[in-house]
């Protein structure tokens, strides 16, 4: 490791040493997922043993191998688990132990089982029966196969019925930080966001704190260019309100940067991308207070027009994949509302996700403190 490198990370532990995160208050939404965590088998050996394919390319050549005739694949299921990018940036958020109102689609009228120890950290109010999500899992990423019928309820005026304008107002007059989740998969998304430009934040005490919007688009690559470009100016209007932050993973950059208009990017193709012109180029573009993208090994965001870049925590064999890229995020927003620089962030952003992905669950506000000391020692 860096001299420097290990240097921050000592600094920011004694940093978060003196902080207090239940000191804040958080309002996420919209989505919900049921997510079932899955292994595709190679060889089963008997009926309790079997070999597992680990790359996403292994299980791409078995499909295209059985082109023009079939093929079985079988697939154990390793876990049931909370899923979709508000609940599972929510969960970590509430576990670092900030004041946190979950409003998705957790189960309605019942909260499903999967959300209940959600619930019992936080304050959660359903609005429509969670979407559920295969995500079959390799060494290198994963692939979500989406069941997303129940999306459809995510809608304003479902929103207005069951939450009401007054009640909106309320949690977010109180928040340091809200977070819009997940507009690909929610069909009207969009359309929330301008119920929330034109009925709620006109109505917002004025405040001289500085609050925060964190936006996740998750994978816009199969909405239209057109689509994609309507929502990223609405994203730009909520500058009037908040302090705007934007993450991305590496492929989300590449298709922003695409529909951006800049040349010489393939989504087929991120492999050999310069970071930090394309981080730049993109933030530029967008012109709001925080663009962050988060690559599997290494961090990086520009903010007040200053580029920072940091390394991660890798590990070529995580216990869990799936849900990484959001607790980067609740431990990247979790430093901004705890006033830390932009470095700093993105190292409790990467600590946070590399803790979970070791794990295979999020890391209480000691755990991440204490990840940081052994990663500063080359012992994680």
């Amino acid at each position: 490791m860096e001299k420097e490198l290990k240097s921050k990370i000592v600094e920011l532990a004694e940093v978060l040493s003196g902080k207090n995160p239940g000191n804040n208050k958080v309002v996420i939404g919209l989505d919900g997922f049921v997510d079932e965590i899955l292994h595709v088998v190679a060889t089963r050996k008997n009926a309790q043993e079997y070999e597992r394919l680990i790359s996403m390319r292994e299980y791409g050549e078995k499909i295209i191998q059985a082109a023009g005739l079939s093929t079985n694949i079988e697939m154990v299921r390793m876990d049931e688990k909370l899923g979709g990018n508000g609940p599972i940036l929510s969960n970590a958020l509430a576990t670092y132990g900030v004041g946190l109102t979950y409003i998705g689609a957790v189960g309605y009228p019942h909260i499903e089982k999967v959300f209940k120890p959600m619930a019992e950290i936080c304050n959660v109010l359903s609005i429509a029966n969670p979407g559920h999500t295969d995500a079959v899992e390799f060494d290198d990423g994963k692939i979500m196969v989406g069941k997303h019928d129940t999306l459809k309820d995510i809608n304003w005026e479902n929103i207005k019925k069951i939450i009401g304008v007054p009640k909106l107002i309320e949690l977010i007059n109180d928040a340091k930080l809200l977070g819009l989740e997940n507009w690909t998969m929610l069909p009207y998304m969009s359309d929330i966001w301008r119920g929330l430009l034109d009925e709620v934040f006109p109505h917002l005490n004025p405040t001289d704190e500085k609050k925060y919007v964190f936006f996740d688009l998750a994978d816009p690559e199969k909405r239209t260019k057109e689509d994609i470009t309507d929502a990223l100016n609405l994203i730009r209007s909520f500058s009037t309100h908040f302090q705007v932050i934007l993450g991305l993973n590496l492929k989300e950059a590449v298709e922003i940067a695409i529909v951006l208009g800049f040349e010489g990017y393939d989504i087929n193709d991120t492999k050999n991308i310069d970071l930090q012109k394309l981080v730049t180029q993109v933030a530029d573009k967008l012109d709001i207070y925080c663009l962050v993208v988060h690559p599997t090994i290494e961090a990086a965001t520009v903010i007040g027009g200053s580029y920072y870049h940091v390394q991660g925590p890798y590990t070529p064999k995580p216990k869990l994949t799936t849900g990484a890229g959001d607790n980067f995020n609740a431990g990247f927003c979790l430093g901004q509302i705890l006033n830390l620089s932009p470095q700093q962030s993105l190292l409790l952003g990467v600590a946070t996700s590399g803790y979970y992905v070791r794990n295979a669950k999020s890391p209480a506000f000691s755990d991440v403190i204490e990840f940081l000391k052994l990663w500063s020692e080359d012992n994680v």
